[in-house]
Protein backbone atom coordinates (compact mmCIF):
# COMPACT_ATOMS: atom_id res chain seq x y z
CA UNK A 1 0.00 0.00 0.00
CA UNK A 2 2.85 2.35 0.87
CA UNK A 3 4.52 1.59 -2.47
CA UNK A 4 1.25 2.31 -4.33
CA UNK A 5 0.83 5.65 -2.49
CA UNK A 6 4.41 6.63 -3.34
CA UNK A 7 3.86 5.68 -7.00
CA UNK A 8 0.63 7.73 -7.24
CA UNK A 9 2.31 10.70 -5.52
CA UNK A 10 5.24 10.39 -7.92
CA UNK A 11 2.95 10.33 -10.96
CA UNK A 12 0.97 13.30 -9.65
CA UNK A 13 4.23 15.15 -9.10
CA UNK A 14 5.32 14.39 -12.68
CA UNK A 15 2.01 15.52 -14.07
CA UNK A 16 2.08 18.71 -12.01
CA UNK A 17 5.69 19.44 -12.97
CA UNK A 18 5.02 18.71 -16.63
CA UNK A 19 1.99 21.00 -16.73
CA UNK A 20 3.90 23.79 -15.06
CA UNK A 21 6.83 23.56 -17.45
CA UNK A 22 4.53 23.51 -20.48
CA UNK A 23 2.48 26.49 -19.30
CA UNK A 24 5.56 28.60 -18.56
CA UNK A 25 7.89 27.46 -21.31
CA UNK A 26 9.12 30.33 -23.44
CA UNK A 27 9.54 27.90 -26.34
CA UNK A 28 5.81 27.57 -26.83
CA UNK A 29 4.31 29.99 -29.32
CA UNK A 30 1.38 31.71 -27.55
CA UNK A 31 -0.56 31.60 -30.82
CA UNK A 32 -0.45 27.82 -30.73
CA UNK A 33 -2.26 27.96 -27.39
CA UNK A 34 -5.41 29.55 -28.79
CA UNK A 35 -7.33 26.51 -27.59
CA UNK A 36 -6.92 27.91 -24.07
CA UNK A 37 -8.99 30.96 -24.95
CA UNK A 38 -12.64 30.01 -25.10
CA UNK A 39 -15.86 31.85 -24.51
CA UNK A 40 -15.50 30.74 -20.87
CA UNK A 41 -12.22 32.68 -20.73
CA UNK A 42 -12.81 36.13 -22.27
CA UNK A 43 -9.59 37.50 -20.75
CA UNK A 44 -7.62 34.68 -22.36
CA UNK A 45 -9.29 35.44 -25.68
CA UNK A 46 -8.30 39.12 -25.42
CA UNK A 47 -4.71 38.16 -24.58
CA UNK A 48 -4.50 35.84 -27.59
CA UNK A 49 -5.91 38.55 -29.87
CA UNK A 50 -3.40 41.08 -28.49
CA UNK A 51 -0.51 38.66 -29.07
CA UNK A 52 -1.71 38.08 -32.64
CA UNK A 53 -1.81 41.82 -33.33
CA UNK A 54 1.67 42.29 -31.84
CA UNK A 55 3.02 39.46 -33.98
CA UNK A 56 1.39 40.88 -37.10
CA UNK A 57 2.80 44.33 -36.31
CA UNK A 58 6.27 42.81 -35.90
CA UNK A 59 5.93 41.03 -39.24
CA UNK A 60 4.82 44.26 -40.94
CA UNK A 61 8.22 45.74 -40.06
CA UNK A 62 6.64 49.03 -38.99
CA UNK A 63 7.53 50.75 -35.76
CA UNK A 64 5.83 54.12 -35.50
CA UNK A 65 4.84 56.44 -32.69
CA UNK A 66 2.06 57.98 -34.81
CA UNK A 67 -1.22 57.21 -33.04
CA UNK A 68 -3.25 56.56 -36.19
CA UNK A 69 -0.57 54.25 -37.63
CA UNK A 70 -0.44 52.27 -34.40
CA UNK A 71 -4.22 52.04 -34.30
CA UNK A 72 -4.54 50.87 -37.91
CA UNK A 73 -1.85 48.22 -37.41
CA UNK A 74 -3.99 46.69 -34.67
CA UNK A 75 -6.34 45.49 -37.40
CA UNK A 76 -3.91 43.65 -39.66
CA UNK A 77 -5.60 40.48 -40.83
CA UNK A 78 -9.19 41.78 -40.39
CA UNK A 79 -11.18 40.80 -43.48
CA UNK A 80 -12.36 43.25 -46.14
CA UNK A 81 -16.06 43.96 -46.19
CA UNK A 82 -17.73 46.53 -48.40
CA UNK A 83 -19.30 49.13 -46.10
CA UNK A 84 -17.53 47.58 -43.11
CA UNK A 85 -16.50 50.04 -40.44
CA UNK A 86 -15.33 48.04 -37.42
CA UNK A 87 -13.09 45.08 -36.60
CA UNK A 88 -16.24 43.06 -35.83
CA UNK A 89 -17.84 43.58 -39.23
CA UNK A 90 -14.65 43.92 -41.28
CA UNK A 91 -13.40 47.04 -43.03
CA UNK A 92 -13.48 48.60 -46.45
CA UNK A 93 -10.70 51.09 -47.20
CA UNK A 94 -12.45 54.21 -45.90
CA UNK A 95 -13.92 52.27 -42.98
CA UNK A 96 -10.43 51.37 -41.75
CA UNK A 97 -9.19 54.95 -42.11
CA UNK A 98 -12.26 56.52 -40.47
CA UNK A 99 -12.26 54.01 -37.60
CA UNK A 100 -8.53 54.43 -36.95
CA UNK A 101 -8.77 58.25 -37.06
CA UNK A 102 -11.69 58.33 -34.63
CA UNK A 103 -10.14 55.85 -32.19
CA UNK A 104 -6.66 57.38 -32.18
CA UNK A 105 -7.26 61.09 -32.84
CA UNK A 106 -10.90 61.61 -31.91
CA UNK A 107 -11.43 62.78 -35.49
CA UNK A 108 -14.60 61.91 -37.39
CA UNK A 109 -13.90 61.51 -41.10
CA UNK A 110 -16.38 60.99 -43.93
CA UNK A 111 -17.17 57.41 -44.91
CA UNK A 112 -15.86 57.34 -48.48
CA UNK A 113 -12.41 57.83 -49.94
CA UNK A 114 -13.34 60.75 -52.23
CA UNK A 115 -14.86 62.71 -49.33
CA UNK A 116 -11.87 61.92 -47.09
CA UNK A 117 -9.65 63.32 -49.88
CA UNK A 118 -11.20 66.74 -49.17
CA UNK A 119 -9.97 66.71 -45.55
CA UNK A 120 -6.69 68.13 -44.29
CA UNK A 121 -3.92 69.57 -46.42
CA UNK A 122 -2.72 68.32 -49.80
CA UNK A 123 0.94 67.24 -49.75
CA UNK A 124 3.38 65.98 -52.37
CA UNK A 125 4.71 62.44 -52.43
CA UNK A 126 8.14 63.50 -51.22
CA UNK A 127 6.56 65.19 -48.15
CA UNK A 128 4.86 62.00 -46.92
CA UNK A 129 5.16 61.15 -43.23
CA UNK A 130 3.70 58.36 -41.13
CA UNK A 131 0.00 58.98 -40.57
CA UNK A 132 -0.63 60.80 -43.86
CA UNK A 133 -3.43 59.51 -46.06
CA UNK A 134 -2.56 58.16 -49.51
CA UNK A 135 -5.07 57.89 -52.34
CA UNK A 136 -5.29 55.73 -55.42
CA UNK A 137 -7.42 55.46 -58.54
CA UNK A 138 -8.49 51.82 -58.43
CA UNK A 139 -11.94 52.14 -60.01
CA UNK A 140 -11.38 54.50 -62.91
CA UNK A 141 -11.96 57.58 -60.78
CA UNK A 142 -9.69 59.71 -58.64
CA UNK A 143 -9.53 59.04 -54.92
CA UNK A 144 -11.43 55.77 -55.09
CA UNK A 145 -9.11 54.05 -52.60
CA UNK A 146 -7.39 55.30 -49.41
CA UNK A 147 -4.74 53.98 -47.06
CA UNK A 148 -2.56 55.24 -44.21
CA UNK A 149 1.08 55.93 -44.98
CA UNK A 150 3.57 54.15 -42.70
CA UNK A 151 6.92 55.40 -44.00
CA UNK A 152 9.49 53.75 -46.29
CA UNK A 153 6.99 53.70 -49.20
CA UNK A 154 4.60 51.43 -47.29
CA UNK A 155 0.96 51.90 -46.40
CA UNK A 156 -1.72 49.96 -44.53
CA UNK A 157 -5.14 49.51 -46.11
CA UNK A 158 -8.12 47.23 -46.54
CA UNK A 159 -7.72 46.27 -50.19
CA UNK A 160 -10.70 44.53 -51.76
CA UNK A 161 -13.15 41.67 -51.58
CA UNK A 162 -11.47 38.50 -50.40
CA UNK A 163 -8.56 40.46 -48.89
CA UNK A 164 -7.59 41.46 -45.38
CA UNK A 165 -6.11 44.60 -43.84
CA UNK A 166 -2.44 44.51 -44.78
CA UNK A 167 0.72 46.49 -45.44
CA UNK A 168 1.84 47.05 -49.03
CA UNK A 169 4.60 48.85 -50.86
CA UNK A 170 3.62 51.89 -52.90
CA UNK A 171 6.49 51.26 -55.33
CA UNK A 172 4.81 48.09 -56.62
CA UNK A 173 3.74 48.69 -60.22
CA UNK A 174 0.01 48.36 -59.45
CA UNK A 175 0.04 51.03 -56.72
CA UNK A 176 2.64 53.25 -58.34
CA UNK A 177 0.53 53.60 -61.52
CA UNK A 178 -2.64 54.33 -59.55
CA UNK A 179 -1.29 56.73 -56.91
CA UNK A 180 -3.10 60.08 -57.18
CA UNK A 181 -2.33 62.13 -54.10
CA UNK A 182 -1.92 62.45 -50.37
CA UNK A 183 -3.44 64.49 -47.55
CA UNK A 184 -2.21 65.37 -44.08
CA UNK A 185 -4.73 65.58 -41.28
CA UNK A 186 -3.50 68.88 -39.91
CA UNK A 187 -3.77 70.58 -36.53
CA UNK A 188 -6.83 72.62 -37.49
CA UNK A 189 -8.81 69.41 -38.02
CA UNK A 190 -7.61 68.07 -34.67
CA UNK A 191 -8.55 71.32 -32.93
CA UNK A 192 -12.05 71.18 -34.48
CA UNK A 193 -12.44 67.59 -33.29
CA UNK A 194 -11.39 68.53 -29.74
CA UNK A 195 -13.75 71.53 -29.71
CA UNK A 196 -16.66 69.37 -30.85
CA UNK A 197 -16.07 66.96 -27.95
Amino acid sequence: MLALTACVAGLAGCAGTNQKSIAHSSEIDPYEMEWVATSDDPIGLLVVQKFKRERQRTHSGVDSDHAMVSEALNYLGIRYRFGGNSPDTGFDCSGLVAYSAERSLGLKLPRNAAAIAQQGTSITKNELKAGDLVFFNTMGRRFSHVGIYLGDDRFVHSPSSGGVVRVENMTMAYWSKRYNGARRLDNSLMASARAAN
